[in-house]
C-alpha cells in the first residue's frame, strides 16, 4: 500500500474503504469551488457514490492499473492525487489531482505531485508522466509548469465539463529530464 508522510501534519496514502465518509465530507464542503474544473463532482451525491469509487480504485491498484492516494492533513482528506491509468507496456502514467480550495496556494499539491513523480520513476521505473489540465485552470496547469513539465499541445475538446466541452493542455516529463533536474 502506498504511505509517504510529507512532513509533520501531511501524508499520502492510497484510498481506503473506511476513507468514503471522509471524502464525501470533502467533495460536499467544497462541491460549488470543485465542480469548476471536476465533472465528477455531479456523480458524488452520497457515500455509496464514494464506496463504489474507492473500491475502484481498490480494483485497479490491485491488477497494477491506476493507483488513488489521499492527501490528509492529520486525519482529514483534504484532496486526492492519482495515477489515473498506468501503461506498463509503454512505461507511462497520467496524474490527476485535486485539493480543497482552503488548502490551495501553500504548495502542497506541487509537493504532492514530486512524490508521485519520484514515485513513478525511481519506484515504478516509468519512463513517462503526463498531466492533462483544461486550456482556462490557471491553478492546475501551474503545477507541470512550476516542474518543468513540456506542454506537448492542445487536446481540442477533450473533456466534457457538465455542458460544454473543454481543451486541455497536455504537459509531458521524462525520466531522463526529472532525473537531471531533480536527482534524489
Amino acid at each position: 500500500m502506498f504511505y509517504y508522510k510529507m512532513d509533520d501534519h501531511l501524508i499520502l496514502r492510497q484510498i481506503q474503504m473506511e476513507d468514503a465518509n471522509a471524502l464525501f465530507m470533502t467533495v460536499e464542503n467544497a462541491r460549488e469551488k470543485l465542480r469548476e474544473w471536476l465533472p465528477w463532482i455531479e456523480a458524488t451525491r452520497h457515500i455509496n457514490d464514494c464506496l463504489a469509487f474507492i473500491d475502484l480504485c481498490l480494483q485497479g491498484a490491485e491488477r497494477r492499473q491506476s493507483l488513488n492516494v489521499g492527501i490528509f492533513e492529520g486525519r482529514k482528506l483534504i484532496g486526492s492525487i492519482n495515477f489515473n491509468f498506468i501503461d506498463w507496456q509503454n512505461g507511462s502514467t497520467s496524474i490527476g489531482y485535486w485539493l480543497d480550495p482552503m488548502h490551495q496556494k501553500k504548495g502542497i499539491m506541487t509537493s504532492a505531485v514530486q512524490v508521485m513523480i519520484d514515485y513513478a520513476f525511481y519506484t515504478l521505473r516509468l519512463n513517462r508522466v503526463e498531466i492533462r489540465a483544461a486550456t482556462h485552470n490557471k491553478k492546475s496547469r501551474a503545477i507541470p509548469e512550476r516542474l518543468q513539465f513540456r506542454k506537448e499541445g492542445i487536446i481540442r475538446q477533450g473533456e466534457w465539463l457538465y455542458d460544454h466541452y473543454e481543451d486541455l493542455v497536455v504537459y509531458g516529463l521524462l525520466a531522463r529530464e526529472w532525473a537531471h533536474t531533480h536527482a534524489l
